[in-house]
């Protein structure tokens, strides 16, 4: 089935809470959907969105939103301790998480509790505590809108990075994904060195993926507002990798009583965006509507429920000339702006 619906208001539809609306939104449930779509007659440019997790938009879209109503889960088979899932495009991420959390199968635990759908989970190339969406992505299946035809991608043809991939990049507004293929694992195989995983998982035993989701959620809830409450895309900014001399002179300049926070990565070191933002002062800093989150620097918040996308944009630029003025970092937004 394809709905249609002209001048529709995207307040709901984005977790930011922008008051804004489209010439046209079109969801469809299937891929005969899809190939039934007119795309020559669809008021342009075209956008296919998610669940608005990861977006701010700055105002109206003129065009065309679609949105994939596709959300089967479909178990495709065991390949010795691997099993594949198949899930739609439109499924909750979350959702899946906890199907496969349920059944003791290891590799999106640490996911847990991010929002959105699994079609941008493959094309954000999620990640938290230590796990990416790459890891798990096997291949993601796809509609060319310029051939009009599917197209598969196997994860190397994903060409993943952090927080980006070829559909971010020289896809981007090409492809739409319709399912993404996941292989998880029946194996015991915890990931719990990143964050304050295992402080939140205590003295106890951590036997089932089940037991690490929990900690994820108790750690995420306690430092991230929750979308339904204060609006907001999650974390806004992409944690800076820098190259090695750059970060000791941060460690010299912070004095030896200061322990900088950060992680080895074969590109040179990661050190938290939001460690900087708060040494900078702006943890709680408001800009009329908005503010950055007083429990976790790297989230930028609709704090009054009427922000303007002008006042998010404005924080959003003076925290990174903060940050670039003491650190010479330069900060890069991860969330999307339309």
């Amino acid at each position: 089935m394809i709905r249609t619906e002209n001048h529709k208001d995207l307040t709901r539809m984005n977790t930011f809470g922008m008051k804004v609306s489209c010439g046209r939104f079109v969801e469809y449930d299937s891929l005969e959907d899809l190939f039934s779509l007119d795309f020559d007659e669809l008021p342009k440019p075209l956008f296919h969105m998610g669940a608005g997790s990861n977006l701010l938009f700055t105002g109206d879209w003129p065009g065309t939103v679609l949105h994939s109503g596709i959300k089967f889960l479909r178990p495709m088979g065991v390949e010795e301790d691997e099993v594949l899932v198949e899930v739609g495009a439109g499924a909750v991420f979350d959702s899946f998480v906890e199907w496969a959390c349920s059944r003791g199968l290891w590799g999106l635990e640490n996911l847990s509790l991010i929002p959105g759908e699994v079609g941008a989970s493959a094309v954000q190339n999620i990640g938290a505590y230590g796990v990416e969406a790459k890891d798990v992505i096997v291949r993601v299946n796809c509609f060319d809108l310029e051939q009009r035809d599917m197209v598969t991608f196997e994860n190397a043809d994903c060409r993943y990075g952090y927080r980006s991939s070829f559909f971010k990049e020289e896809g981007k507004g090409r492809y739409i994904v319709t399912s993404v293929l996941f292989r998880l694992s029946r194996k015991y195989s915890p990931k719990l060195d990143y964050g304050n995983i295992r402080a939140a998982l205590g003295d106890g035993p951590v036997g089932t993926p089940d037991d690490v989701r929990r900690a994820v959620i108790g750690i995420r809830n306690a430092k991230l507002p929750d979308p339904a409450v204060t609006g907001s895309a999650g974390s806004f900014f992409k944690n800076p990798v820098i190259p090695r001399e750059h970060f000791e002179r941060i460690e010299a300049e912070a004095g030896p009583d200061v322990k900088v926070p950060h992680y080895d990565t074969p590109e040179g070191v990661k050190v938290p965006a939001a460690w900087m933002i708060e040494r900078c002062g702006l943890k709680g800093l408001t800009l009329g509507g908005a503010a950055v989150y007083e429990k976790q620097p790297l989230v930028i918040v609709n704090l009054s429920g009427n922000a303007s996308p002008e006042e998010i944009v404005s924080l959003e630029n003076q925290v990174i000339a903060a940050v670039m003025e003491k650190f010479g970092v330069e900060l890069h937004p991860e969330v999307e702006h339309l």
